[in-house]
This record gives C-alpha cells, structure tokens and sequence, in this order.
C-alpha cells in the first residue's frame, strides 16, 4: 500500500468546510442541503450539514454550512471555514472573521 505524502495531504484536506451566508429567503439553507445530499450521495463522502436563521422570515441574517470528510465527522460545525460564499455585504461582514 502506497502512503501519501504531506504535500499530498495538503492538497487534498481531509475535512472540507463551506459556509453559505446571507439574509432569510435567498436560500442559502436550501443550497446548503442540496449541496451536502449531493457530496454525500454522488461522491460517498461523510457530510454534515447545520443551519443558524433569525426569528424573521424574510430579511433576518441566514447562516448554513456544510462540512465534508473522508472520515466520519466528530464535530458538525465549521470551526475554520475553507470557503466562503456571501450573498450580501451584511452576512460577509457578520460570518468572515474565521475563515482560514
């Protein structure tokens, strides 16, 4: 059996982190799910997905992310974000500040 090697472990993390952020009815928790069921099912990675909204239904912050392993997942949240995607200047001001 062949071992990788450290630059090959960088390039090819084991835990990858999305965050999706914008306001309540973008669908930002929608994308979420769809993106976590597709990593899942068509690429046979552990995922987990998690949700944070404010009580508005419409305009209120929205926060979703996803985090995927080869492994399986001790801790469901992202601590260090690999990406990022804001949907408005509010929620990339709100969510930025522990993005690797």
């Amino acid at each position: 059996m062949k071992k990788k090697s450290r630059a090959s472990k960088a390039k090819h993390p084991e835990r990858f982190e999305i965050r999706l952020g914008g306001s309540g009815g973008q669908g930002i928790i929608l994308a979420a799910v769809v993106l976590a069921e597709a990593v899942g099912v068509y690429h046979g990675k552990h995922v987990c997905q998690s949700q944070s909204y404010g009580p508005e239904a419409r305009g209120g912050y929205s926060k979703a992310e996803v985090v995927i392993s080869d492994h399986p997942i001790d801790y469901p949240k992202a601590m260090n974000p690999d990406l990022f995607l804001a949907m408005n200047q509010a929620s990339c001001d709100n969510y930025f500040m522990d993005l690797k």
